[in-house]
């Protein structure tokens, strides 16, 4: 078996993926502090086609270096916005009909693999230590939460930001 060029992997220009029908995913960030994370975010983002990503609070916008050496280009791809309110935001995006959905450890939370994704999805992810704030929880209609079966009590942002987007354009997209 041979690895593919990237010449071979047949992936969009951005002129071409600006112009592509998007999955209807949209991601909030509530409050996420890394530069990082915040790039590993993006890339993901753009690999699922989510439509849009608002950075809320303290989430650091793009044109700084390290959200960039992570993103790889795809903070020119992505669609995106800043709001200073998460609440603010998600009161937004409920009126305009969208289902929001909090990735959290909490009561009654739906595992990933049972959830059933339908419409447009508003997927929220949390503080790298706070989580999803309580207010931003208690107002999602639905919370997701990824089983773990080690010891440790969570997992990255990024690495749980790709594990949803994968299973939710899955089940939103024809492809």
């Amino acid at each position: 078996m041979r690895k593919l060029r990237n010449s071979e992997l047949g992936r969009l220009s951005t002129e071409e993926y600006t112009n592509s029908e998007k999955t209807p995913l949209i991601l909030v960030l509530d409050n996420i502090r890394s530069m990082h994370n915040v790039g590993s975010i993006f890339r993901t983002a753009d690999c699922f086609r989510v439509a849009h990503i608002y950075l809320c609070g303290l989430t650091p916008k793009p044109g700084h270096a390290e959200i960039e050496k992570t993103a790889l280009g795809a903070t020119e791809s992505v669609e995106w916005s800043h709001h200073e309110s998460t609440m603010s935001c998600l009161d937004e995006l409920r009126k305009e009909g969208h289902r929001i959905a909090s990735l959290e450890q909490a009561e009654r939370s739906v595992d990933l693999r049972d959830y059933l994704a339908t419409g447009s999805t508003v997927l929220v992810l949390g503080h790298e230590v706070k989580g999803v704030a309580q207010e931003v929880v208690d107002f999602s209609d639905d919370v997701i939460e990824i089983k773990q079966f080690g010891t440790k009590h969570s997992l990255n942002v990024s690495v749980s930001t790709g594990m949803a987007l994968y299973e939710l354009h899955k089940q939103l997209s024809n492809e």
